[in-house]
């Protein structure tokens, strides 16, 4: 048992000691001549490699790997490992070719390509998502009133194109539906409020910045004006004991403001939406359908006055002229100065 611990122990040891043998062992001398050259004299040190000298019968050679030196020259030629050439970090692809010929063949990709005009150029951005909603209202509100009392509309219509019917047995028709008589004098002011601010707009006299405050402002001076003139009329024909022309005017007059305001509804669409040579073409023809409709409610009035009173024609001609005309002018007048600064 002793043996073979004693055994165990020497085993390691000799292992060790062969491995140091083996590392000691003579390095190939390296041994240093002089190159001279020519052409200066300067003595140079080169280093060189001592070829393995191999004894044979014969005699003593070197090996045949031994590099030889050649004189004359400045360096040592020794033995080179062959070089793998150099693989390129990017290879070109198919796709980067095909985009390399398409920029080489198509006008439009080079670099120098011709310059031509914009026939088409962006128009300016305007934020008039507003008023789609607004001409939404407006056609909403009339379709309401149009669908919930349809017998209204209809005798409307027939008290319009029929001057020869009875006036009492028109206002009869009427009066008996009070409150869609409210409502369509009340779309008669949001739709007059629309076109003054349309027609406006399209004659610059205003920005569409500012139609948060003018169209409120118009509405309510459309109304205003419309009250305070039938407010007029009532205290006229009370005052002077003629309370039932008064009442006849006042149905004409209203009867043809609700025509109006239901006839204004497609060409405030179109003053919204279309563009401006077409806007102002129509913008001509609604000018011409409003004088038109002043003219009928003028002449329907003077017949019906004329049953009543017995005046002249110039005296009804210089009453529109000062309560009809002038009143319209002024206020126009005022409402241009207000808007444009006095320019």
């Amino acid at each position: 048992m002793r043996s073979w611990l004693l055994f165990l122990f020497i085993l390691p040891c000799l292992r060790i000691a062969a491995q140091d043998s083996a590392a000691v062992r003579p390095t190939t001398p390296v041994a240093t001549e002089s190159l001279v050259r020519k052409d200066t004299g300067i003595v140079k040190p080169v280093k060189k490699k001592v070829p393995v000298i191999k004894k044979d019968s014969v005699g003593v050679k070197p090996a045949a790997s031994a590099t030889p030196v050649i004189a004359g020259t400045d360096t040592l030629r020794t033995d080179t490992i062959p070089q793998v050439p150099a693989v390129p970090l990017h290879q070109e692809t198919i796709y980067e070719k095909y985009l390399k010929t398409l920029t080489a063949s198509n006008i439009f990709l080079k670099l120098n390509k011709p310059h031509r005009l914009d026939l088409n150029p962006v128009r300016a951005y305007r934020d008039l998502d507003w008023l789609v909603y607004v001409m939404g209202g407006v056609v909403l509100l009339l379709g309401i009133i149009r669908l919930s009392y349809l017998k209204y509309f209809t005798d409307l219509f027939r008290a319009f194109l029929n001057p020869t019917l009875s006036q009492r047995q028109l206002k009869d028709q009427l009066s008996q539906s009070p409150f869609p008589n409210l409502l369509l004098n009340i779309f008669f002011v949001i739709s007059l409020a629309m076109y003054l601010y349309l027609l406006m707009y399209r004659q610059n006299y205003i920005p569409g910045s500012n139609a948060w405050m003018v169209i409120p402002a118009l509405i309510v001076l459309v109304a205003l004006v419309y009250s305070i003139k039938y407010v007029m009329l009532r205290f006229c024909g009370w005052l002077f004991g003629s309370v039932e022309l008064a009442d006849a005017y006042i149905f004409i007059l209203y009867l043809i403001n609700k025509v109006l305001g239901i006839l204004l509804v497609p060409f405030l669409v179109i003053l919204a939406f279309c563009r401006p040579e077409l806007a102002k073409a129509f913008l001509y023809i609604s000018v011409f359908f409003i004088v038109i409709l002043v003219a009928y409610r003028y002449i329907r009035s003077y017949s019906v006055v004329k049953q009543y009173l017995s005046f002249s024609r110039l005296h009804f001609f210089l009453y529109l002229c000062a309560f009809e005309v002038a009143p319209v002018l002024i206020i126009t007048k005022v409402l241009l100065v207000w808007l444009t600064g006095g320019h």
